[in-house]
């Protein structure tokens, strides 16, 4: 009966949460996750394992759509100052996290989990604003650079934290290291492998395609790279992300995939994701002493950290351009949970910090796209 009740759940909270974001002016994923932690409060959600799984699948396939929309040529043309100036950036973040760590005397572990960034909820942000906006694309390719540290800090420091300072963390670090040189090599294989025979490319991916053949070979390589990351132990988000940049790499004739991919990913599998997520937040918690105040403070340093940081972009963006900017990477929710949830079952964080961090990342998701959307509404307005 269970089932039946989490399916039934699920279906209406699909229907109707876009319906609730355009009347609210809440972003739909917000709207996600305030109901999926509703219907869990009243029993109507619980952590059933085919839920969970889903929710997962939801998570990996945000990576890979994350994936598809980071364009390696980017990282290869001349426009090396923007490299230059994401690496500043990121420097810049780690220091001022530290800084603020230190002088609130809060647990070490933060200096890893506060500077964290994904561009999954980046991704999200394309469907309002498009992929003609200069700030979201600088914001895309500088949190691709984040995410790639981001996850490889995830990776080392949860074979850290799991199994501590070892044999394991020596085999993980080698794993990671050969994953990313055999990437690399492969990535250098095809580029010359399609150079010399262009028609393969549409042999594989055929423009008239009656059998979905691209989505066939897009979905191979995702779960391939999946089962790779199981077998090596190493983050999975990772090998879906590399999917995800493989195919928008050489299969760039395929101008209607992305939007065939995303499609499905964020009308079923994104959407359970982000319900599962506010399921897994206890409503109760939120009266418990200190524990809003601490999340807040969480919060504020993520978001003051990224503003501050974004500052050295200002000699190509605009004061407004830069404040959305660093708004838009103040939503590292995937991995920010991922690795609070790892640092919580190995016991370096207690319960209280583990709700607030996952109460922090709620509040900024809500908060952040609201912000986002009424910034460039307000400048719209002024501007009409």
């Amino acid at each position: 009966m269970s089932e039946i009740v989490i399916i039934f759940t699920i279906s209406v909270i699909l229907s109707t949460s876009p319906f609730f974001s355009k009347y609210l002016h809440i972003p739909t994923p917000a709207i996600e996750i305030i109901l999926g932690s509703i219907a869990a409060y009243f029993g109507f959600l619980s952590d059933h394992y085919l839920f969970k799984l889903l929710s997962e699948i939801g998570f990996f396939y945000l990576m890979f759509m994350a994936g598809m929309e980071v364009d390696l040529r980017i990282f290869t043309n001349k426009k090396s100052s923007i490299i230059k100036e994401g690496m500043l950036y990121l420097l810049l973040l780690y220091l001022i996290s530290f800084t603020g760590i230190y002088y609130l005397d809060m647990n070490k572990i933060l200096i890893i989990l506060l500077p964290m960034l994904s561009v999954g909820l980046i991704l999200a942000l394309y469907k309002d604003f498009g992929k003609e906006t200069k700030w979201l694309n600088l914001s895309m390719v500088v949190g691709t650079m984040g995410e790639l540290l981001s996850i490889i800090l995830l990776t080392l420091s949860g074979a850290a934290l799991e199994f501590g300072v070892g044999t394991h963390l020596y085999k993980t670090i080698a794993y990671l290291a050969l994953f990313l040189v055999a990437t690399f090599f492969l990535f250098k294989l095809f580029r010359v492998l399609f150079w010399w025979y262009p028609e393969l490319k549409t042999f594989l991916m055929p423009h008239v395609d009656k059998e979905e053949k691209d989505i066939r070979l897009s979905m191979a390589l995702f779960f391939l790279l999946i089962a790779l990351m199981l077998f090596l132990h190493l983050e999975i988000a990772f090998g879906a992300f590399v999917a995800g940049i493989f195919i928008n790499t050489f299969f760039e004739h395929k101008r209607e995939l992305p939007e065939k991919l995303s499609s499905f990913g964020f009308g079923f599998l994104v959407p359970i994701f982000f319900i599962y997520i506010g399921s897994t937040f206890e409503l109760n918690s939120i009266l418990s002493d200190g524990l809003v105040k601490n999340a807040l403070i969480i919060m504020a340093l993520m978001i003051g950290s990224r503003i501050l940081a974004s500052t050295v972009f200002l000699n190509i963006l605009t004061p407004k351009e830069v404040l959305l900017f660093g708004l838009s990477h103040s939503m590292p929710l995937t991995l920010l949970i991922a690795v609070a949830t790892i640092a919580y079952n190995s016991n370096s964080i207690d319960h209280f910090t583990y709700l607030s961090f996952i109460l922090a990342s709620i509040f900024e998701v809500i908060l952040i796209m609201t912000m986002i959307k009424i910034i460039t509404e307000l400048t719209h307005y002024k501007h009409t």
